[in-house]
């Protein structure tokens, strides 16, 4: 049955909070959409929007993107599948793909990493994982949604470069690869415009030019005006109901002010969503599984930082050990907002611990609240003493949907609490949790064995102690820089902008990359992890073809333990003829090596991954020449290089009286055409003597054309420059 406009308008808006508006006589039922993305959150009964139904909390994506495992956050996809068919959920609000611009965004342990390629390739999985199982995706927050100061107003000021090689290239890797049911549009503007409300960027682009065939769905609240939106190409404006834009745009279609079609495209986009899961059984799922896998995930995702003199892994039952910390006992397993999850079960690392059957001592050092005093730090640092391994759990008191961090650093009473334990026993081992990257120095100098512990989920404190105690051997490697001061970080002088703006003055430098082009020292880079075992890297080979560039290299566990490596592909053109990176990550394999044995790891970077967004042509370039692969185990740990020569794209800028004397010298048929023209001009005069030396034609280089023909005596006669241009292209 077809909709009348009034039903076409009434469908593109929610009928409450967590619904999409039923319209019976079409036999169209409302259907659950809830916020994931590390979990399913169901509101409870109540007005708490915030108090979930209880289902596994899975470590967030700040955690799980430290695994560099496509096929973990697969299985991580499904199950969260499996828990949203249990209950009746259409669509899973997730993953969160946008990139962490500044280590005090607020939200940033709801997203993946610092890089587009691991956050693309680790979306990528999560999406097909969960759509495996019939239930839908909402990529979000589309677009360049960075910072959670002024959110909801925010224009996110961006050069086009930028945009495209970095902010949107994860979006584009999801949507072409795995075509998630729904792309949620971001609060913020971009460049001026509401997201909600952004043509360019919901149709041009996302369906124009990457194939995107589902909905879009607003973030809660984004939508400004329906009549725009709808116009914009955004489909569902959520929560509803929404009476005021529903009369808004029926009235807009009978005056002709909105096209019809354009309401109704949108309308049967979201009855396509909705058709989808119509016959879809119920689901069930094994809670004490998921846990189980949530605890694997929370293993993998933790990076052993620091281990002098092989303090870790412990051996259980052989030592005193005293837990230190509140953070031990009341675990901080997620961040707060939309994406809190009330977890089946919750384990706490002091209890794992002592299920090792070690022998343990527990002072809490400081309260819940983050505060401490003398006799807390005193207890603690005597309970040390007494211990022959003392363990520190510390970390960021909140991160939370809505706010961003002020400081990079950990609360004061922390550190002290750190300085006097490791004081009163050198054998410390300090176990961070945190949804964005904390400042280490210079207090991790004083201890010899530092665990980036992230928020991990409810299995986080369980995965602890499997990786304390050997059980489990680290091989989680950082998906952001952890730089030695907030003030060095590329973003720090943009952040978070003023009077409605924010300026990405920082450009394609995001992240490591930043660091890497000013050659900034950080405390802990990019890629990096250490494990109980170690690699070593043989020669690498790279094959260039159609589709990229195949880059083999072998690699070995020299070490007693069999471990897990992962291999980080970087690339570099040198003499570009545009700005990039030092080196930008490229490609990467998780890769289980057994102790002793040799494994040749091929990975593939793919050709679009080498191109850069050309702004004169408006379109996707890639160079021709050399490129520099860089194959190690970070981006600042680099084990093994190679050249190999990639054929390029086509991409002649067409000449124009505007172009320089020099860009029509390095334009082969523009050479030959304006070397010509100086022949036949004028013989004498001043311009004539100036382009007849390589040094006076040098200092001529930037002059337009045009301007040149303007001087008196020029060999370029104003009324040739047509015939020119024409001669030219």
């Amino acid at each position: 049955m077809a909709l009348d406009t009034s039903q076409q308008a009434a469908i593109t808006s929610g009928s409450d909070m967590w619904h999409t508006e039923a319209v019976e006589s079409a036999g169209l039922p409302a259907v659950i959409v809830t916020d994931g993305p590390h979990g399913v959150r169901m509101q409870a009964e109540g007005d708490d929007l915030l108090a979930g139904v209880p289902a596994t909390c899975f470590p967030p994506a700040v955690a799980s993107a430290s695994t560099w495992d496509p096929e973990l956050l697969h299985r991580m996809g499904e199950a969260l599948g499996d828990e949203c068919r249990a209950q009746d959920v259409a669509v899973l609000l997730g993953p969160g793909v946008n990139l962490k611009r500044s280590p005090l965004g607020g939200r940033n342990f709801e997203y993946f990493s610092e890089d587009p390629i691991l956050t693309g390739r680790l979306a990528t999985e999560w999406v097909r994982g969960l759509q495996s199982k019939g239930v839908g995706a909402s990529l979000k927050h589309f677009a360049v949604n960075s910072q959670e100061t002024d959110r909801m107003r925010i224009s996110a000021d961006i050069d086009e470069r930028t945009l495209r090689e970095v902010y949107l290239r994860a979006f584009h890797k999801v949507v072409t690869r795995a075509q998630p049911w729904t792309v949620m549009c971001a609060y913020n503007k971009i460049n001026g415009v509401y997201a909600s409300e952004h043509h360019w960027l919901l149709t041009d682009v996302l369906r124009g030019e990457w194939g995107f065939e589902g909905l879009v769905v607003s973030d809660w609240g984004a939508v400004v005006d329906r009549v725009k939106a709808i116009a914009a190409g955004l489909d569902l404006t959520m929560p509803g109901p929404d009476l005021a834009g529903d009369q808004a745009l029926v009235a807009a279609v009978s005056s002709g002010a909105l096209d019809p079609a354009l309401l109704a495209t949108s309308a049967e986009r979201v009855r396509r969503m909705i058709a989808k899961t119509g016959d879809r059984p119920a689901g069930t799922y094994d809670a004490d599984a998921h846990h189980a896998l949530a605890r694997e995930i929370a293993g993998r995702a933790i990076v052993l930082l620091k281990n002098d003199g092989d303090l870790l892994p412990l051996t259980p039952g052989t030592e005193k050990v005293a837990v230190l910390g509140e953070f031990a006992w009341t675990p901080r397993y997620q961040g707060g907002g939309s994406s809190q999850i009330t977890p089946t079960r919750l384990d706490d690392a002091l209890t794992a611990i002592r299920a090792t059957g070690a022998e343990v001592s527990f002072a809490a050092g400081y309260t819940v609240e983050g505060d401490s005093d003398e006799a807390l730090l005193a207890e603690a640092a005597a309970v040390a003493r007494e211990a022959d391994v003392a363990i520190v759990f510390a970390g960021s008191v909140h991160e939370t949907e809505g706010a961003d961090r002020e400081s990079i650093d950990l609360p004061a009473v922390q550190i002290a609490l750190i300085e006097r334990v490791a004081a009163a026993n050198p054998k410390t081992v300090v176990v961070l949790s945190n949804g964005a990257v904390l400042a280490t120095k210079p207090w991790d100098e004083k201890v010899p064995a530092l665990v980036e512990g992230w928020l991990l989920g409810q299995a986080g404190g369980s995965a602890v102690a499997d990786v304390l105690f050997g059980r489990v051997n680290p091989s989680g490697r950082l998906a952001e820089t952890i730089p030695v001061k907030l003030a060095d970080h590329p973003s720090y002088l943009d952040f978070p902008g003023e009077h409605g703006h924010v300026r990405y003055g920082e450009g394609l430098h995001v992240g490591y990359r930043g660091f890497d082009a000013r050659g900034t020292a950080v405390a802990y880079p990019f890629g990096f992890g250490l494990s109980y075992t170690t690699f070593g890297y043989g020669a690498a080979r790279a094959t260039a073809s159609p589709a990229g560039v195949e880059v083999r290299v072998p690699v070995t566990n020299t070490g007693s333990w069999d471990g897990r490596e992962v291999v980080q592909v970087y690339v570099s053109r040198p003499g570009s003829a545009v700005r990039r990176a030092p080196r930008e990550l490229k490609a990467f394999a998780s890769v289980p090596i057994t102790a002793g044995d040799t494994t040749e790891v091929t990975v593939t970077v793919e050709r679009e991954d080498l191109a850069y967004w050309d702004t004169r042509l408006g379109r996707w370039i890639v160079e021709d020449g050399e490129y520099t692969i860089e194959v190690g185990a970070s981006s600042r740990d680099i084990r093994a290089t190679v050249t190999v020569h990639v054929a390029g794209d086509p991409a002649r800028v067409p000449l124009t009286a505007e172009s320089s004397i020099g860009e029509w010298f390095a334009d082969p048929r523009g050479a030959e055409v304006l070397t010509a023209a100086f022949a036949a001009g004028s013989a004498d005069g001043p311009m004539s003597a100036m382009v007849e030396t390589p040094e006076m034609l040098m200092m001529l280089g930037s002059l337009p054309l045009s301007r040149m023909s303007a001087f008196p005596g020029s060999p370029i006669d104003a009324g040739d420059l047509d015939k020119l241009v024409e001669a030219a292209n």
